[in-house]
This record gives C-alpha cells, structure tokens and sequence, in this order.
C-alpha cells in the first residue's frame, strides 16, 4: 500500500501488560456486565476501522480520532456488542465466551503486529440477551460460537477507544448472503439493547475497494466522493430505506463496495438506533485515495 508504518508501543494509555492484568481470573464477567445496569445510551455507532495498522499508526488520519474517543464520548457503556465486517455466517451467531482472545486475521503485516493483545472480558450474558432478541424477532436461527475471541475489526478501534480493556464485549455476526434491509432489522430488534446500557458498534469501512487502493495523500477518487457523498447526505436526511437499497441507489455502488461486508454493520447500527433516529457524522478523513474512515453516530429519537 506504499503506506509508512510507525510502531508505537508507548503512546499515553497503552500497555500489554496493564491489560493482561485485568483478566478476569474466575472466568465469569457476570459482574462486570451488570456493574452499570441502569445506564442508558441513546446513540448506536458505525466506524469505519480501515487497515489493521491504525492501531499503532498515528499517521493514520483517523487515529486520532479513534485515540480520543472517551474525550469525545465520555459515557462508559455496561458491554459493547461490536459488529463486525470480518465476522461473516449464514446466520446470526454471537460470541459465547468468558475472555475474548485476539484474533490476528491477516496477514503479510511486520511481525509486531501479531503481538498486540486486546484481552478483553467476554459477555456471555449480553450474547444470550442479543439471541434472544433476534429470536423474538423472527429470525429463525441464530447460533452460539463458544471459541471465537475478537478478530481485528472487533478489537484495532476497541484498542484505542477503550485500552484499558476492562468492558466486557460481546461479537456479532454479519451475513453477506443476506442485504442491507435484513441489516436493519437485526438491528432494529437490538434495539433494546441501548436501555440497557450496551455500545452498539458497527465496525467496517464506508468504501472497501482494496484494488483501489493508492499512496497515502493521493486525493479521493472521483467515485469514491460521488459514493460518499450520496451517503452522507441520504444519512443525513434519514434516507434510510434508500441506504439499505444502496447496491441500486448509490452512484458507484459496487465499485465502493465489491463486496458488501464492510458496509452492512453500518445498517445494524442504524436500525438499532430505532425510529426517526438523527445521523451524524462523527469523522471524517481519507487514506489512500479510495478508503474513506467516515463514522456516523446514530442518536435516538426523544419519545
């Protein structure tokens, strides 16, 4: 990618170590999922996570955003369900499990990056709570994985968010056989989540054309803009029906979009924000001429 990657494994709040400590001993992360019950959250998150470096590379745009996150969102969730674009089944499944290992799920990157650990607490009670939820919904099936731990579009922007690692977090599946509707209203039955004090986070990249990719501060490609600018703006006036259509609505649909994994976690994350909720853009930056790292919040409706 022509990209130059800077390590750095001392920036303020960072440390392997300090997170290594925080492994719940026992096991059981029940009493950390219920510590903030009570807590209600109005706002559901699509970021995109871009390359697997932006976890040590602070000349990545975006880093700093996702560097700054509890400034800019001081609200400390009870667990997060994260959707992820790399985590892609016939079927709704979930993470069943105690401790999240981390998952290195690419390849061809300098061998410090497979050192990096992001050991956060499972939440097995919020992953039974997220099946339940989709179950009296009408989705037919929705499985368990009681292996899996957090691969890198779960765990890259969770390091920087939240590196402590002390949240208990929860993965969910997307389903790329599926379309964008069927995205919106597995999120629309997680909407409930919110009230109980969960962070729905959408994790994938607003354009994903890896062929596309050119050296760092090339400008964006004029396809690349016409689709992001569609999307900001259908977003923005609440076209959410048009943006779960977008494969025919969008201006260059599938050039932004080859394949539709990375975007459908953003049509999770807009239907769990419920009814007549308000888009945002929360950033907004460019790296390689084609891989937009906008990330939109999504703030629920006053009822």
């Amino acid at each position: 990618m022509n990209k130059i990657f800077r390590f750095c494994y001392s920036f303020s709040n960072y440390s392997v170590a300090r997170r290594e400590e925080k492994i719940i001993e026992s096991g059981d992360s029940s009493n950390i999922e219920e510590k903030n019950m009570g807590l209600r959250l109005k706002e559901t998150f699509y970021l995109s996570h871009g390359a697997p470096t932006l976890a040590v590379d602070d000349s990545i745009p975006a880093w700093n955003f996702f560097n700054s996150w509890k400034e800019q969102f001081p609200t400390r969730p009870s667990s997060i369900l994260i959707i992820s674009a790399h985590w892609d089944t016939h079927v709704p499944t979930v993470n069943v499990v105690h401790q999240n290992d981390t998952i290195y799920d690419f390849y061809g990157f300098p061998k410090s990056m497979y050192k990096l650990k992001y050991p956060a607490p499972g939440a097995p009670h919020l992953a039974k709570r997220v099946k339940e939820l989709l179950l009296g919904s009408g989705f037919s099936h929705v499985d368990e994985d009681k292996k899996r731990g957090l691969d890198h579009g779960a765990w890259v922007p969770l390091l920087l968010m939240y590196p402590e690692a002390d949240i208990p977090v929860c993965q969910l599946s997307i389903s790329s056989n599926k379309g964008g509707t069927y995205h919106y209203n597995m999120g629309k039955a997680l909407a409930p989540l919110k009230d109980e004090g969960v962070l729905i986070v959408g994790s994938g990249s607003a354009t994903h054309n890896l062929r596309a990719i050119a050296p760092r501060g090339t400008p964006p490609a004029p396809w690349a803009s016409a689709f992001m600018s569609w999307l900001k703006t259908s977003l923005l006036d609440g076209r959410y029906e048009e943006v779960n259509e977008y494969e025919e609505k969008a201006p260059y649909a599938k050039m932004a979009h080859p394949w539709p994994d990375h975007f459908f976690p953003l049509h999770v994350a807009m239907g769990a924000a419920g009814e007549n909720s308000k888009a945002k853009v929360v950033h907004d930056s460019w790296d390689g001429g084609s891989m937009s790292y906008a990330s939109f919040g999504f703030t629920t409706a006053d009822s």
